[in-house]
């Protein structure tokens, strides 16, 4: 960044294992301090977060061993400060580019605590870390609540979903019978169809009977006119009275239809078989009509999920993230899809190194400790990135390879590949004690 402050050039010596060392590390991109174990490397990073970070920083053993000489830190930053560390109580002088001296308050202002401790943060949890962003872009509060929400959510859809799996599967088990009627048949209701039937089939055996009187009355009224012709004048009235009824009466015969009971009487001795069958049937409609109501509220319920999803997406989305593709999801940092444990090593320093910029934009520098675990070509990689980012690193390698910006052996500089010089370890360029 712009108005981000760098380190210019430090001095050190007499810190741990280092005896003399001056570095000017790279503006932007990585400085790497390389050399054999046990030669003074993680000593220039320790004198570097002492000289700036405070006493906290302090190395227990802080003067090297053997030295009669107390510790001497000398850094300058690109905003003109010059930080100094020295004498036997190794006090601290800061003084700004017009003179004027200041403490520790004046460097706590652009100086981030994790850009000196680094490992603090990569060794935090998953969800420290995704606290950290949060709360850096500032939508850790609403986040939090919209993961509640989407968390009760779904514990809500799946008591839901596990109800309507259980009512789909009882329904499925419920017996059906096509053949049965919709309702309970009622044994009264049988019995009542049943008397009306044969009241009606008892009128039309009145009927049956009437026609067969006429008939026989008829019958007799024949052989009186053939043998009483004296009678025949009453007998003719009576004759075609009898005639007209006669006919009438045959007609209503011709047209009766007398019902059959056999079906009632069927319902009424099975009854019980029918109305297993109906309750079994209604049982099982209530189990389809209970399982398609509980499939509607997880329905229901999944849209309801998505769209906290889709507010929790847009408020990321939204939000001014370190990196592109970083992001945080149930609580937990994902950068390219990846959560901590599965990000590679270049990517949980690049996610790092971001986020401790992006806590203080003033702070234009982070330093890194053991990069011998990445390969040349991620190095280079995270090296380019560095510099496209405007940030700078300072950082140790076990190696003596050209990746090196310098080599440190037994406490001093004694190779600058950069500069493409080499200085005797025995012999510092410098005044020992004076820088």
């Amino acid at each position: 960044m712009a108005d981000s402050i760098k380190i210019n050039k430090l001095e050190i010596e007499n810190v741990k294992r280092i005896k003399a060392v001056k570095i000017e590390p790279t503006k932007n991109g990585l400085t790497i301090v390389g050399g054999n174990n046990n030669q003074g490397k993680t000593s220039v990073l320790d004198s570097i977060a002492w000289a700036l970070g405070g006493d906290r920083y302090k190395p227990s053993n802080a003067t090297r061993d053997g030295s009669t000489i107390p510790p001497n830190l000398h850094i300058v930053m690109s905003n003109g400060l010059v930080v100094e560390r020295k004498g036997k109580n190794s006090s601290l002088k800061v003084t700004d580019p017009n003179g004027n001296k200041g403490g520790q308050q004046l460097l706590n202002d652009f100086v981030e605590q994790l850009a000196l401790d680094l490992p603090k943060f990569m060794e935090s949890s998953g969800k420290e870390k995704a606290q950290t962003l949060l709360k850096i872009i500032g939508v850790g509060d609403q986040l939090t609540a919209l993961e509640q929400q989407e968390k009760e959510l779904y514990n809500e859809r799946l008591y839901v979903g596990r109800t309507a799996d259980q009512k789909v599967k009882f329904a499925k088990e419920q017996p059906y019978y096509p053949d049965a009627p919709k309702d309970l048949v009622s044994p009264s209701d049988l019995i009542k169809q049943q008397q009306e039937i044969l009241a009606r089939n008892g009128k039309n055996e009145e009927y049956r009977r009437n026609a067969v009187n006429m008939k026989a009355e008829y019958d007799s009224l024949n052989m009186e006119i053939e043998n009483l012709r004296k009678m025949i004048q009453e007998k003719m009235e009576r004759h075609e009275a009898l005639s007209e009824a006669l006919e009438a009466a045959n007609k209503t015969v011709s047209e009766l239809h007398d019902e059959s009971t056999a079906e009632l009487e069927a319902s009424i001795a099975n009854i019980e078989e029918i109305n297993r069958k109906v309750r079994a049937n209604l049982d099982k409609d209530k189990a389809e009509e209970d399982a398609r109501a509980y499939q509607d509220q997880y329905n229901e319920l999944t849209k309801k999920i998505e769209d906290v999803r889709d507010q929790k997406t847009e408020l990321l989305n939204a939000a001014d993230l370190p990196l592109p593709e970083l992001s945080v999801k149930e609580g937990e940092l994902i950068y390219k899809g990846q959560q901590w444990d599965n990000m590679s090593g270049s990517d949980r320093l690049k996610v790092s190194t971001a986020i401790v910029r992006k806590l203080n934009p003033k702070c234009g520098f982070v330093l890194l400790d053991k990069l011998e675990q990445m390969d040349l070509v991620t190095l280079n990689e995270f090296g380019q990135w560095l510099e496209q980012e405007g940030l700078q690193a300072i950082a140790t390698r076990v190696s003596t390879g050209d990746e090196c910006s310098i080599i440190i052996e037994d406490g001093y500089v004694v190779k600058d590949l950069e500069a493409g010089k080499a200085e005797a370890p025995a012999a510092p360029t410098w005044k020992a004690g004076v820088f």
